[in-house]
């Protein structure tokens, strides 16, 4: 087979663009291409939010009729770093001993290269027709703010009368071989920011201060003792991680008049955001004092229990593969988190272990087999 059905070219295509969030700098225009030549209506929308960037994002669908399998993922990528630590151009797209190396080759621009060559192999060997639609949810904005990508894109299918059935996350899911993992779900996140304000003094006059930092100190010790959870069927503990504390103080005889803490939760199924926030208040109520608490939530906790969507990934990956996969909610946030309030979702993709770092690689004959695993979705999914 050339063209189209083989990953490999088109994943070049791809990391040769350096769609650094949340610049496109003509991955888009790459993909759109590869899919308007397989019959695919595509639609470019400008993800816009007031005091933030404004990203491009691309839907495409083939297919008129229910149901609709949707291939979701992102086309931009996280910053390179120090180019010089690199052995080659990030975004070069060199191929060594039969592995792809470039920014974004698992994370996950070899996924959509996959995604696609999965969708020309399917539509070929059915060109007497079928039934259903196949459709890509495309986001440049996926490793930055989430803000103008695919939750603006969800809203736009919304209003244009675009229904989802079923979504295929291409998130490199796999931690050391192919066919490891699938994600079934994902732990939710809030980032928290308390600031506790006092007065400003002279160490050697504390009686005419007020030290915001044992106040700190307390609450933070407060966090650091809670036992949120013990897990649950699928998700692992919850937990805080305190992420910085800053005073602004440069002086060793000063008594500093606020104090900054910086803190992070993970937290699974048993809880939600306004629970972990009221628990956050009744917590630092207890210290008492003056103090701000800002929170901003990223994504709550969600489970696509394990059924036919699961199962018609595991089988297409053991079939490919002779691997049984997980089913994991471990890791960070994905879109997914987005996805799950339009219809069932999950992830699969390449090998994670390079992603966002240095010299991030794929192996060449596993993006071909991720393709092969992404077509017998299909077939499995339209032969049910």
């Amino acid at each position: 087979m050339t063209g189209l059905d083989q990953p490999l070219e088109l994943a070049r295509a791809l990391i040769r663009c350096p769609s650094v969030t949340p610049a496109d700098e003509g991955a888009l225009d790459v993909l759109q291409n590869a899919l308007e030549e397989l019959g695919f209506t595509c639609h470019r929308i400008l993800g816009e939010e007031p005091g933030t960037a404004p990203v491009d994002n691309l839907y495409a669908r083939i297919g008129k009729s229910a149901p609709n399998f949707c291939f979701a993922g992102h086309s931009d990528v996280v910053p390179v770093g120090d180019r010089g630590e690199w052995q080659n151009d990030p975004f070069s797209a060199e191929i060594h001993d039969g592995k792809l190396y470039g920014r974004g080759a698992s994370d996950m621009k070899g996924a959509i290269a996959a995604f696609v060559a999965a969708t020309a192999r399917f539509l070929s060997a059915r060109q007497a027709g079928w039934d259903g639609s196949i459709s890509f949810l495309i986001t440049g904005d996926e490793e930055g703010p989430a803000i103008n990508g695919t939750r603006k894109m969800l809203e736009w299918l919304d209003a244009n009368a675009e229904q989802l059935d079923v979504c295929l996350v291409g998130e490199p899911t796999n931690p050391e071989r192919l066919g490891d993992m699938i994600k079934i779900g994902r732990r939710g996140s809030i980032n928290g920011r308390l600031t506790l304000t006092g007065a400003q003094g002279h160490v050697a006059y504390p009686h005419l201060a007020d030290n915001p930092l044992p106040r700190l100190v307390a609450m933070l010790a407060r966090l650091t003792e809670i036992q949120l959870d013990k897990g649950s069927d699928y998700f692992q503990p919850s937990n805080i991680e305190i992420t910085g504390i800053d005073t602004g103080n440069s002086a060793t005889n000063v008594i500093p008049a606020k104090a900054v803490a910086a803190f992070n939760i993970r937290f699974n199924d048993t809880h939600t955001s306004d629970s972990l926030i009221t628990l956050l208040h009744e917590q630092f109520d207890l210290v008492g004092g003056n103090y701000a608490l800002d929170i901003h939530v990223t994504g709550e906790a969600f489970l696509t229990p394990p059924g036919k969507l699961s199962t018609l990934i595991s089988d297409a990956v053991k079939s490919a593969t002779g691997r049984l996969p997980e089913l994991s909610t471990t890791g960070g946030t994905s879109d997914a988190r987005f996805i799950k309030d339009y219809c069932a979702v999950a992830e699969f993709g390449l090998i994670g272990r390079t992603m966002h770092k240095t010299d991030e690689f794929i192996d060449v004959a596993e993006l071909d087999q991720l393709a092969d695993i992404y077509e017998r979705v299909l077939v499995g999914y339209f032969t049910r």
